[in-house]
């Protein structure tokens, strides 16, 4: 470790990545159980991969924002530890793949060092803040929103009410009512709004998703003001800890706490618990993120443009006028969101002297510049063509977004990647004028999870299997009928029918050709697939669902030349249950040091909260010794009442409920931080003692 503790400059990052040293050496030494261990690197950005003994590692670039510099060390780093390929994700983060377990810590070390963070990227916390590429830049932005994506960013970063929940937590901010950061699918979503008086706020939505099982987010609030922003996302967090579900992954996400309590009620839970906010206000630095240097003019000779047909389709999809006067934003499509590194130095070489120092990574997987002179563009284009990162079409019909599939992912069924390619060899080869159709997204997933987010996909697939006799084959779920309506109005794409993988590509051309025969002229998708219906599409795409006809062929996936095998992994989307007793005592005495290295420091609010789980984790070991696993925070409370202290088998001198709950009623002030430490810490003694007799009789 003495290889990276010199370098490091902030020392909680420093302790961080001592930490995740530490508890590799614990986990190889046997001294933390497996699962245990598979929760603590999901939350320092560590996935496991399909391919047994190495690691994905996601690096989380909050609102996808990584300069020159960054992109740089991530792919010196890809170099050293992974495979020399960077993969652009739909939540604007960045993937290496095959990496060494042991390795991670010195890795994060390094890219620690153009402040570039792990840290929650993966597990059961509040995942990378996402925001319109276009933030910023965006001429039909109220405000720039970057500061806002920074602040909750920075905000719940380590913060002690987002460590550990019952299942991850999204939230995004889109630049304006086009709502291209998709608010209507995350657990908080915003859209920015200024009122009559000229005053800056957002409209909220909560409660979206996607996965297996798309719901919609409902619009709560039309003008929160931005310095209640925070408090407020706070306040949701704090009630999804405590009513998330813990034992059935599936039914974990806020959408489904909505479901199950009702919208009202959880809306008065929110109102009830920002009494405990650690902050009743947060006003918004709004320099935070510091403004990209715009490049200065340069004399640029005269560029012959190769393919001046290419150019022009170009300039017509891929480059837009800045709300900057005189600027441009440039768009580069990246296929299936890969990025060799021997590419991305080249890369960043080519465009240099054209455009500023900030890059904005897409939810589409691609890439956004910024700051382009008209007459620079020409040049430009050249050098983006040198690198076959040219290619004309972005966000529109032509640009495929998908998840890894089976290329890395444990959940992954089919392979997306391929098919990805094969869909966009079809638009360019035999549609080439949808390359200017924005309306229409096509969008693959490896599996069910919607990582491609195939759920709000005009045209969706995702990857599944079908039994055809004694045999399986790949298969391709299709979904029509999702997307964006605008200002945080979203659709759920419909299942429609599942067919063969390798005739994947035959329903797209079907689509597509119906579309182009049977739409009423400028009918948007949405509307062309409300007029024809549901059943119209499936019959129409019956036939290619036949399995008596079925070929040899069609037994083996795209991009693979074996027979299909269904392999599916364990998922590590987000930590998982651990319901040793003996682990979970341990992890009370944890929360506790950092309640008290909390208090220490005065930050009296994270004091508390860490006490809060004591509480939590003690009562959970007594309780799992009667085999009540309860599956909520709020549940493990009342029934530790009902089966220890109505029974008298626990003396307390109040309910638990009253005890615990003692939280979302007092302010976080010096007093009652002092008074709730000492009640846990009394609790957890107590429970230990209790165990220890259980354990002895």
């Amino acid at each position: 470790m003495q290889s990276f503790r010199t370098e490091l400059e902030n020392p909680v990052v420093e302790k961080d990545i001592i930490d995740l040293e530490r508890k590799i050496r614990a986990f190889r030494e046997g001294k933390i159980h497996d699962e245990k261990f598979r929760s603590l690197r999901l939350a320092r950005g560590v996935y496991g991969q399909r391919q047994p003994g190495v690691q994905m590692v996601r690096i989380k670039l909050p609102f996808g924002k990584v300069t020159f510099k960054q992109i740089l060390r991530i792919s010196d780093v890809s170099d050293e530890y992974a495979s020399h390929n960077l993969h652009l994700t739909t939540r604007q983060d960045i993937q290496i793949h095959y990496v060494s377990l042991d390795r991670t810590p010195q890795l994060w070390a390094e890219l620690a060092q153009d402040d570039i963070t792990l840290r929650e990227a993966c597990g059961n916390t509040v995942r990378n803040v996402t925001a319109s590429p276009t933030a910023g830049i965006d001429p039909k932005e109220p405000f720039d929103v970057s500061p806002y994506a920074h602040a909750a960013f920075e905000y719940f970063l380590r913060n002690p009410i987002c460590q550990d929940m019952a299942r991850k937590f999204k939230i995004s901010f889109s630049s304006s009512e086009e709502d291209t950061a998709f608010a209507y699918a995350h657990d908080i979503g915003t859209i920015p709004k200024v009122n009559e008086k000229g005053e800056r706020g957002f409209k909220i939505a909560i409660g979206g998703g996607l996965g297996a099982q798309p719901i919609l987010a409902s619009i709560v609030e039309e003008f929160l003001p931005e310095d209640q922003l925070i408090p407020y996302i706070e306040s949701v967090i704090r009630v999804f800890d405590r009513y998330g579900e813990r034992n059935n992954r599936n039914k974990a996400r806020l959408k489904y706490v909505i479901q199950r309590l009702g919208l009202e009620e959880v809306l008065r839970l929110v109102k009830e618990e920002r009494i405990a906010n650690k902050v009743k206000t947060y006003p918004i630095n709004r320099d935070a993120v510091d403004q990209p240097v715009i490049p200065e003019p340069l004399i640029i000779p005269e560029v012959k443009i190769s393919n001046p047909l290419r150019y022009e389709q170009w300039l017509a999809t891929n480059v837009f006028e800045q709300k900057q006067q005189g600027f441009y934003g440039v768009y580069v499509k990246v296929t299936v969101g890969d990025i060799h590194t021997d590419v991305a130095r080249k890369f960043v070489d080519a465009i240099r002297p054209y455009v500023a120092d900030e890059i904005r990574i897409t939810q589409n997987q691609g890439l956004l510049l910024k700051y382009a002179r008209k007459e620079a563009l020409p040049a430009l284009y050249e050098a983006l063509t040198a690198l076959d990162m040219s290619a004309p079409g972005f966000d529109s019909v032509a640009d495929v977004t998908t998840c890894p599939g089976t290329d890395t992912c444990n959940l992954g069924i089919s392979n997306s990647m391929t098919f990805a390619r094969v869909l966009e060899d079809i638009i360019y080869n035999e549609y080439e004028d949808l390359i200017y159709n924005r309306d229409i997204k096509i969008k693959i997933s490896g599996c069910m999870n919607s990582c491609g987010q195939h759920g709000l996909a005009h045209i969706g697939f995702h990857g599944s299997s079908l039994k055809a006799g004694l045999k399986v084959l790949p298969s391709m779920q299709v979904l029509l009928g999702g997307g964006t309506v605008g200002d945080g109005v979203g659709r759920a794409a419909e299942k429609v029918i599942k067919v063969p993988a390798k005739r994947a590509d035959a329903v797209l051309r079907t689509v597509l050709n119906d579309y182009k025969a049977n739409s009423i002229e400028d009918e948007l998708f949405h509307h062309y697939y409300d007029r024809q219906g549901k059943d119209y599409f499936y019959q129409m795409l019956k036939p290619l669902a036949d399995l008596s006809t079925l070929k040899d062929e069609e037994f083996v996936d795209w991009g693979h030349e074996e027979n299909f095998v269904p392999a599916i992994g364990v998922g590590e989307c987000a930590g998982v249950v651990i319901d040793l007793v003996a682990t979970l005592l341990y992890e009370a005495d944890e929360k506790l040091g950092w309640a008290n290295e909390s208090f220490t420091n005065a930050a009296w609010a994270d004091a508390i909260y860490h006490s809060y789980n004591v509480f939590i984790s003690s009562a959970k070991a007594l309780l799992l010794d009667k085999n009540a696993n309860v599956g909520t925070q709020i549940g493990m409370i009342n029934k530790f009442d009902e089966l220890y202290v109505s029974t008298g088998e626990f003396a307390l001198d109040s309910t638990f409920s009253d005890l615990v709950l003692q939280i979302n009623k007092s302010e976080p002030s010096e007093e009652f931080a002092t008074s709730y430490r000492k009640q846990a810490e009394a609790f957890l003694t107590s429970v230990k003692a209790k165990r220890e007799a259980l354990v002895q009789s």
